[in-house]
């Protein structure tokens, strides 16, 4: 299955206007991570970096439900998150274009 079929696919069961939100606060994060920090020069670094963004986020999840606060806190290192791990795709992994002009 070609990419644009699976993203029609997932059109489907996603809520666009709220995911271009999402994608747009990932964006933001990810802006602010590369201009405070250097890229991740390998998949270690990468690795540790996310596992501390991953471990954020489960204190925050595991905060009690009456805390006014927990929602915002799961966002916030949720869209950390993401970023982290589009940093280790663009700064660790190798991509290639397909003959198609998509990347492999």
């Amino acid at each position: 299955m070609k990419l644009a079929e699976k993203q029609e696919r997932m059109k489907e069961k996603l809520n666009d206007e709220l995911l271009f939100h999402i994608l747009g606060l990932v964006e933001v994060e990810l802006c602010k991570a590369t201009e405070n920090y250097d890229t991740f020069h390998n998949y270690h670094e990468g690795y540790a970096v996310l596992k501390e963004e991953v471990d954020e986020l489960w204190d925050a999840i595991k905060l009690k439900q009456i805390d006014t606060e927990r929602n915002s806190k799961v966002k916030k290192e949720a869209i950390q998150v993401c970023a982290m791990a589009i940093r280790i795709l663009h700064d660790c992994c190798k991509f290639s274009k397909s003959k198609d002009g998509e990347y492999l």
